[in-house]
């Protein structure tokens, strides 16, 4: 099959390398380079790097306007084949690909169409999740399912973790959907649409912890918000990451703490805050300007921390 790969960050990287595997990639649609760092350094997109690996063509244009349009003609493309590219293509790019468009998407679809259903899967507490394959369409992530793939989750993924597993699950399922369309032999099915939920783009203040939910939630955020924005709060006005913790499994008797207080320590766990339900263990923290500590660390910094009120401004 003759596929234009079009995609950006790492997590589309295993589907672009099992594709051109398989099948005979014309050339790789992706993100154009960012600056980046203090220095404001140009920084290509992971796809980019490995396309150049790769030895594939890439295109990084603006905007798909009719000189592009006609450079991909040109080409004869099969098959558009995107992989976290975040853009919605419009019918005349579409139509250029005799087999259309398909895209590989980290959830079971229809649940969680949108932009973040990796952490929006662990925020929900869900017990399973997985990738589809489904037909590119003008309505995000609406589009008819040829493939899907389920993994049962344990309840301990991060976002980094399981965007690692489901990257490497996807890529096998591009290349079955693939396959099975270059035989004619792909069934496609209508998704329903009152079972699809959806997720919005994450925003940076998304991570800040509100100690007056349950520990169960907050624990929740921590994992669904790891690599990023990450889940943090105030502390003598300062930002205080939370990269690792969980629900105490025995609370024992804090009833009269506030929601926010730090409570003490305990040995097998760590460092104990209320909340408005049960009592979170913190593990590994980080405080604005210093470098990520375990929480007995941290504490031989912070000798004053044991008592205080986490949270307000």
């Amino acid at each position: 099959m003759r596929v234009l790969f079009c995609g950006s960050p790492l997590f589309a990287v295993p589907s672009l390398e099992a594709i051109a595997a398989n099948h005979e990639v014309l050339g790789v649609l992706t993100n154009y380079d960012r600056s980046a760092g203090r220095g404001k350094h140009s920084k290509a997109t992971a796809v980019k790097i490995k396309a150049l690996e790769l030895g594939l063509p890439i295109f990084q244009p603006e905007k798909i306007d009719d000189i592009f349009i006609s450079l991909i003609k040109d080409l004869n493309p099969e098959l558009l084949a995107v992989a976290a590219y975040g853009k919605i293509f419009k019918h005349d790019f579409l139509n250029i690909f005799s087999k259309g468009g398909i895209n590989l998407h980290p959830s079971l679809l229809p649940q969680f169409r949108g932009p973040s259903p990796i952490p929006a899967v662990i925020l929900a507490g869900h017990k399973q999740s997985g990738v589809t394959i489904q037909r590119l369409a003008l309505e995000m992530d609406s589009g008819h399912i040829l493939v899907q793939e389920r993994i049962a989750l344990t309840g301990k993924e991060t976002t980094a973790a399981l965007s690692e597993k489901l990257a490497v699950m996807g890529a096998g399922l591009f290349v079955k959907a693939i396959d099975a369309l270059e035989k004619g032999v792909v069934r496609e099915y209508v998704q329903k649409e009152e079972e699809a939920s959806y997720c919005k783009i994450l925003k940076k203040d998304d991570g800040l912890i509100d100690w007056n939910k349950s520990a169960d939630m907050i624990e929740r955020m921590i994992r669904a918000y790891n690599p990023w924005p990450q889940a943090f709060t105030n502390y003598k006005g300062l930002r205080l990451a939370i990269f690792s913790g969980g629900v105490l499994p025995e609370e024992g008797d804090f009833s009269s703490a506030r929601n926010g207080e730090v409570v003490g320590v305990d040995k097998s766990y760590g460092i104990l805050v209320k909340t408005g339900q049960g009592m979170l263990y913190i593990e590994k923290l980080q405080l604005q300007s210093k470098k990520p500590n375990d929480w007995q660390s941290f504490l031989n910094g912070q000798r004053t921390f044991i008592g205080s009120f986490l949270g307000g401004e």
